[in-house]
């Protein structure tokens, strides 16, 4: 977020200017940008034992003051130390002029100053022999023009001297160990400890979070705003909390990603040890290209940074309401073994709900056994139900709550607990609250309550009842949290499958892409086609001709009913110019399609006797699919799936992935389409050959990953038949960037 500031864009600070610097107090450590960086490096920035406020003031309420306050009503373990020219103290502590001046080494600064000055101050950081920076002033890149040279020159520094740097243009950092003590924001009261490893790239956002976290009764290991996130990322964080036995839970709120290739590998790594939420903003971003394949048009910038996610495990929530209601269930509660869920409730009605949120997130309702039911029975009134959901009516009491909610736990055919809970006039909140807390103690699977009462009682539980199971307004709230949690658990027991080794002949495949590609165009079909072959992808056969003497030759040879189509790279959408002749008989049929194709295309440049056409035998009828890949600018080489044909971008049935795939990838790209039942054959029909189809996607990710310069390929139609030597790719596409 942008801190609070002036009309130029630089936010207020005591200090304007700093004294002259004195010789260098350490030696600079050139770093390698290019290189990975260390995540202990941050130790610097998050497990200080010294930090000097540069720009600290002694006007309350400026964000100089209350860092300092912070820092202090944080009790935060170690020295700290006001640095301003015209204070000879802050907030009671000695000020000095400069970060020259402190007498001690001096791990972190958190630098308040106009951006104008940020260099010079960052400068004398480095010659101090400073680990760490926290640059929370404004005016750098999000402002654009000259503010991006700055930052530029900022980080150049940084780089020099081997300093680790968050923001600019940020809200700061904060640690909650015991150890530390570290409040280093400008944030409004005092975080809570928990077991939340939170990275906000926005400030304002993170204030919110920071806020709402307070009033939910959850708490951080740790927290940075990032901003302009210039050197420290948030791979860098969660690389950093990979294995830091603090953080339990990592949550992202990011605007845009850096380096997605790394956040791929890191994000598949850590959500196989703790979950990682996220909400990624920008879905519908503006000024993304324009495609002109099926692929492209198919795979926007959204929809390749949903497939990232989903591929890495990352849970992604769709606002910031849905990310807390994540953050209460996964912060508070044991993973569930499955995703059988028992509602326990009062109130029919929210029962209901409950029950048709869970369906509709793909959970099932337990399927109790004779004795549970028994059990709950001699509990509940004879008025009551005691089949899933379990409806105890509006009389039921604490007791009824504590007791069957300790049968539902004790048994085998449940894997998590929603408990809906609306307070009639003659029972008291809190105390059906205490007994459920009570219920629960010990138990090893997840208990949600949907409480829907009066707003007093949402304030009072998080202070009363600390230890309480999460608690939610609404039943599809809860049903949400409890099926994103079953779904991360799902997603860490799978196998996580194979990127198989390919025999191919790359030398062949480089030799035919570098004599015959032109950066920014297609490939003519014929060298389309014989790439594929190379890397094994089943295709139509096919001949090139450029006569009709060639036609009816290539025709003859392999077979009628044939097909024509022009081959050039120019002409993309071949159907719409009249540039494919199917099902043509005999050679009467051939050689009046050549002329007529001929005259049609002619007419829009096209040279057949330069460029040609292709002839195929008519292949035999299949289940229509599409293969193909869009090279999106921050995600990389994005693979699709789905129903293909001349329908395709109506259907919109497809399934992405972010290359490389595994095999395991392969085969849930095929079974996530909603088509996919069509595949495995409906009413009487036999199903495709789907081993084809896994195998096909796996060639292709090979091929991407051999040639970054494709930019995108599509294969559609891809017949798929019932037998898998009849399966065949009849059409290609593929665009070099």
């Amino acid at each position: 977020m942008p801190s609070p500031r002036s009309k130029r864009g630089t936010p207020p600070a005591a200090a304007s200017a700093t004294t002259p610097a004195k010789p260098p107090a350490a030696t600079p450590s050139a770093v390698d940008p290019g290189k990975p960086r260390d995540p202990r490096t941050l130790d610097g920035i998050f497990r200080p034992t010294s930090i000097a406020v540069i720009g600290a003031s002694t006007t309350r309420g400026s964000i100089g003051r209350e860092i300092v306050h912070n820092l202090i009503s944080s009790d935060f373990h170690g020295k700290l130390f006001p640095v301003n020219p015209k204070a000879d103290y802050i907030h009671s502590i000695k000020a000095y002029p400069s970060i020259l001046e402190v007498p001690d080494d001096v791990d972190l600064a958190v630098i308040v100053v106009p951006a104008l000055v940020v260099a010079r101050v960052v400068e004398e950081c480095g010659q101090k022999g400073v680990k760490g920076l926290v640059v929370i002033s404004a005016g750098f890149r999000e402002i654009g023009g000259e503010g991006v040279d700055r930052e530029r020159e900022l980080l150049a520094i940084c780089r020099k001297y081997g300093m680790r740097m968050v923001g600019p243009n940020c809200l700061g950092v904060f640690n909650a160990d015991q150890s530390v003590q570290l409040n280093a924001t400008f944030a409004p009261g005092m975080a809570l400890t928990g077991p939340v490893g939170f990275v906000s790239q926005s400030g304002a956002l993170g204030i919110a979070i920071w806020t709402e976290m307070q009033k939910r009764n959850v708490g951080f290991s740790q927290f940075a705003s990032i901003g302009n996130k210039a050197d420290v990322s948030g791979n860098d964080l969660i690389e950093y909390w990979e294995d830091d036995p603090s953080t339990n839970l990592i949550g992202l709120y990011i605007e845009s990603f850096g380096d997605a290739q790394r956040f791929n590998q890191l994000a598949r790594r850590v959500t196989a040890k703790k979950p990682i939420l996220m909400v990624k903003s920008g879905r519908t971003a503006a000024g993304a290209r324009a495609a002109s394949s099926h692929t492209g048009a198919l795979s926007g910038t959204d929809l390749a940074t949903d497939a990232l996610i989903r591929q890495t495990g990352v849970i992604r929530a769709r606002s910031i309401d849905d990310m807390m209601a994540l953050m209460l269930a996964f912060s508070r509660c044991p993973l569930p073994r499955g995703r059988r869920v028992a509602v326990l409730t009062n109130a029919g009605g929210p029962g209901i709900m409950a029950t048709d949120a869970l369906i509709g997130h793909g959970m099932e309702l337990s399927d109790l056994d004779e004795r549970t039911k028994a059990d709950l029975a001699g509990r509940l009134p004879v008025e009551a139900s005691i089949e899933n959901p379990i409806d105890m009516i509006a009389s039921a009491d604490t007791e009824n709550f504590r007791e069957c909610l300790r049968i539902l736990l004790r048994s085998d055919e449940v894997d998590l607990l929603i408990v809906a809970f609306v307070p009639p006039i003659m029972v008291n909140p809190m105390e059906v609250v205490a007994g459920i807390t009570e219920a629960m103690e010990g138990a090893d699977k997840p208990v949600l309550m949907v409480l829907m009462a009066e707003e007093q009682y949402y304030e009072r539980i998080p202070n009363e009842i600390p230890n309480s199971p999460p608690v939610y307004r609404y039943p599809e709230s809860a049903a949400y949290a409890a099926a994103e949690m079953a779904n991360y658990m799902a997603w860490r027991n799978r196998d996580s499958g194979q990127i198989p080794t390919l025999d191919v002949d790359r030398a062949a495949a480089r030799a035919l892409v570098d004599a015959s590609g032109s950066a920014g165009e297609y490939l003519d079909a014929d060298i389309a086609f014989q790439l594929l072959e190379l890397y094994g992808l089943p295709i139509a056969p096919w001949r090139l001709v450029r006569t009709a003497e060639e036609a009816l030759a290539a025709a003859n040879e392999l077979g009628y009913p044939a097909v024509l189509k022009v081959a050039g790279r120019r002409i993309v959408h071949k159907s719409d110019v009249g540039g494919v002749a199917l099902n043509l008989r005999n050679a009467l049929e051939m050689e009046g399609s050549f002329g007529q194709m001929s005259r049609a295309v002619q007419a829009l440049g096209y040279d057949p006797a330069k460029e040609g056409f292709l002839v195929q035998p008519m292949s035999a009828s299949g289940k229509e699919v599409i293969l193909g890949m869009n090279r999106d600018p921050v995600i990389g080489p994005v693979l699709l799936f789905g129903l293909g044909g001349k329908y395709v971008e109506v259907l919109q049935d497809v399934a992405l992935r972010v290359n490389p795939i595994t095999d395991v990838d392969a085969q849930e790209m095929v079974q996530s389409i909603r088509g996919f039942p069509i595949l495995e054959g409906v009413r009487g029909e036999e199903g495709v050959a789907l081993p084809v189809i896994h195998d096909a996607l796996l060639k292709l990710s090979a091929l991407i990953t051999d040639f970054p310069e494709i930019a995108e390929v599509d294969l559609n139609p891809f017949l798929l038949t019932p037998g898998a030597k009849d399966c065949r790719i009849v059409d290609v596409r593929i665009r070099l960037s």
